[in-house]
This record gives structure tokens, sequence and C-alpha cells, in this order.
């Protein structure tokens, strides 16, 4: 009787032991999942939190791309066709002897628009659904003479041929100064203004084709006054 006790004895504490070690190693493999469950969801937010300023660098450079890729749409060309005189006088002293006049038809033409390319990241703004665009001022982009079209039209050196043989000079001088007038008639005819609201135009038909944006607000900015100024 006292042996088979004690033989119950040792089986019950065999028993225990190896429900001990059950438990424990349900409670170890428990507590792994759950560390694991903990890391992954940190890496998850980690995750996130860099992938999210990550796209809005990777949208900023694709609006950009969009953006400057319009510059051509945004050129407003003016053409003009003048009569510029110009003049040389020979002089004795303090008398003037004799006067070559030139007339020069000139046919030019002048450029204006916005340059795109100026446009950078903090002149974008993203605000959920909506998207802001500040413009740089429109500028003079070209402005050159069709030597092809323009001519002198007449040359006079004057009674007796007293003015000075100046053709070259005054032919030059007239150009320089047929430049300078397109930037004058550019002004004068809303060229700028024009580019300014061809830049609007265009971009706005850019981004709600898209119908990715529900509000686009394309600002303008006025043209410098330096623009207008003869060089």
């Amino acid at each position: 009787m006292g042996r088979t006790w004690s033989n119950l004895m040792v089986l019950t504490r065999i028993g225990l032991l190896v429900l001990c070690c059950v438990m424990a190693v349900s409670l170890w493999r428990t507590g792994r999942q759950w560390t694991g469950g903990i890391l992954n969801g940190m890496g998850a937010l980690l995750n996130s939190a860099s992938a999210k300023p990550e796209a809005e660098v990777e949208t900023h450079h694709l609006l950009l791309k969009q953006v400057r890729g319009v510059s051509e749409l945004t050129t407003a060309i003016l053409t003009t066709e003048s009569v510029i005189p110009t003049r040389s006088d020979r002089t004795l002293g303090s008398y003037v002897i004799g006067t070559t006049r030139l007339l020069y038809i000139a046919h030019g033409e002048v450029k204006a628009g916005i340059d795109l390319t100026n446009v950078g990241p903090n002149d974008i703004l993203l605000d959920e659904n909506s998207l802001t665009i500040q413009l740089p001022p429109p500028v003079i982009l070209d402005r050159k003479i069709d030597v092809e079209k323009s001519q002198v039209y007449d040359y006079d050196r004057g009674f007796l041929g007293l003015g000075p043989d100046t053709a070259p000079e005054l032919q030059t001088l007239a150009q320089q100064t047929t430049l300078g007038e397109l930037v004058i008639a550019a002004c004068d005819h809303g060229l700028l203004e024009q580019a300014n609201e061809r830049a609007v135009t265009a971009l706005s038909q850019l981004f709600n084709v898209t119908n990715q944006y529900e509000f686009v607000d394309i600002q303008t900015q006025p043209p410098a006054p330096e623009t207008c100024a003869l060089p």
C-alpha cells in the first residue's frame, strides 16, 4: 500500500512537470506572436509615415513637369510693320553743311510669355482636392526683325550729296530703334496680359481634364515695371 502511494506521488509530480512545460511553451509562443504583432504594427506605421512625404514629393515633381510642359501654350506673338526714319549730319565747325536721311521699313516680331521653368515647388500648393499654382510675371521672350521683309525705302544724302555716306550705320540704327519699339508695341497692345490669360487657360484645361482636383486656382502676376522699359 505504501509503495503504491509512493508511485502515485511520483506520477503526479511528473504530470505537473509536463503541464508546467506545456504552459511555458504556450506562453512563450503567445508572447512571441504578441511581440511580433507589435513590431509589425510599428513597422506598418513607420512605413505609412515615410510613404506620405515621398508620395507628396513625387506628386509635386509630376505637377512641375506638367506645368513646365505647356510653356509654349502661353506665348503671345505680335507682328509689326513700321517706317523708321534716321539721319546723320555733316558739320563744319558748328555748322551743318549736309544731311543724310534714311527711311527703313521694318517688319518685326515680338513674343511675350511666362517662363514656366521658373515655377518651383513652393509655387504649388496642394490642399486635399484643391490645387493652387502661383505663376511668375510675364516677360518679353524674344524680339527680332525679319530682315528678308525689311528694307531701306529711301536713302538721300541731301543737296549736292553733301551728307555723309553712312547707309550701313543708319540702317543699323534703324534696326536698333525697331527692337525698342517692338517692346513698346507689345506693352501697348496688352501682349503681356494675353500671356497671363493664355497661361491660366492652358493650365486650367490641363488639370480640369484629368478631374483629379475639384478646385484649380491659377494665380498670375502683373509684369514687372522694367519689362516695358526701353533697353
